[in-house]
């Protein structure tokens, strides 16, 4: 089966992880900003996570960097136009790329500007290459409640021109739907749908929260259902999506490597899962590397991958249209 020629669809993809080293050192050069080194070898070590990596916490701190450069419009229009760019290349078809607008505020940015620039940037690459897009607004866990309101505030005005979901993201405790229920209930009362990472370290119970109280229809990661008989019955009944990502699970351990990952043995009990990659430049990989990982260890058929491409087109969060068209790629 070869992989690389077959429609692909991504639902769990970071803006800030997937940024081209050749453009962090561009950008840095160009507007004075102060990286640790401008030989390009090095600045992909600093922006890639360790196999080894000891838990989520050390892989987040690969976030710093890209982080610096994706202050204003111009960057953040060329990050996300290069993002579908590159995808494109690997013959997806469909991505919802999802980002935290207020990381990017620290040069006094509007939050409506940052949702904007990344939108065009997308639109820039759906007008050159066969690919389409759609924009998650990711809610950081670390930040207040009041954070999250402002999030699902400024990015009303564009629902239905490009943002099409909320999500919780950052570092994992046990417990945080029940600090953000109302920010998140109030997102789904102007129409954004729900996704929410949960379950990526050893907690399956908040898999269980996000879907009972927050009205999660997509899980981020969604690894220790397996440690958790609640949370999997409810995935399994509910038919919740996992967005999975083995590359990102093996190195903030999540699973200890690709053989133990349990992608597959959820495939075969009918949870709908998801390939994806999370983050493209932190965790060295595309949609065609992980595709291959997953398919290769075991040693998955065709069948297989059409099941999981189809169950990526009913769980995204595109209009009917889009979902209709993606269908008749496979």
């Amino acid at each position: 089966m070869k992989l690389s020629v077959l429609p692909k669809i991504e639902l769990h993809c970071h803006l800030d992880g997937s940024l081209r080293p050749e453009t962090v050192i561009d950008i840095a050069k160009r507007e004075g900003i102060s990286i640790p080194s401008f030989d390009l070898e090095e600045i992909q070590r600093e922006l890639t996570a360790p196999i080894e990596c000891e838990s989520l916490d050390e892989y987040l701190k690969k976030f710093a960097l890209p982080n610096l450069v994706m202050q204003s419009q111009e960057n953040l229009r060329r990050i996300s136009f290069e993002l579908l760019e590159d995808a494109a290349q690997e013959n997806v078809k469909y991505m919802e790329v999802r980002f935290a607008p207020l990381l990017h505020t620290k040069k006094g940015l509007d939050v409506e500007v940052i949702i904007q620039s990344v939108l065009d940037g997308m639109k820039d690459a759906e007008d050159q290459y066969d690919i389409k897009g759609n924009l998650i607004l990711s809610c950081m866990r670390t930040m207040s409640v009041d954070h999250a309101f402002e999030v699902v505030e400024k990015g009303k005005k564009f629902l239905g021109k490009g943002v099409v979901a909320i999500d919780l993201c950052a570092s994992e405790e046990e417990g945080f739907c029940r600090i953000f229920e109302a920010p998140i209930r109030l997102a789904k009362e102007y129409g954004y749908r729900v996704t929410i990472h949960a379950g990526e370290t050893g907690i399956g119970t908040n898999v269980l929260e996000a879907v009972k109280l927050l009205g999660a229809e997509r899980i981020g990661h969604g690894v220790f259902i397996k440690d958790c008989d609640e949370a999997y019955h409810i995935v399994k009944e509910q038919q919740v999506v996992l967005e999975m990502c083995p590359t990102s699970n093996v190195q903030t351990k999540a699973v200890n490597n690709f053989r133990e990952h349990p992608i597959y043995n959820f495939h075969k009990d009918g949870i709908k899962v998801t390939i994806n990659t999370d983050n493209r430049t932190v965790s060295a990989t595309n949609m065609l590397n992980e595709c291959n990982l997953i398919f290769n260890e075991f040693n998955m058929s065709l069948e297989d991958y059409k099941q999981i491409y189809l169950n990526s087109v009913e769980a995204c969060f595109a209009e009917l249209e889009t979902k209709e068209m993606l269908k008749k790629y496979i």
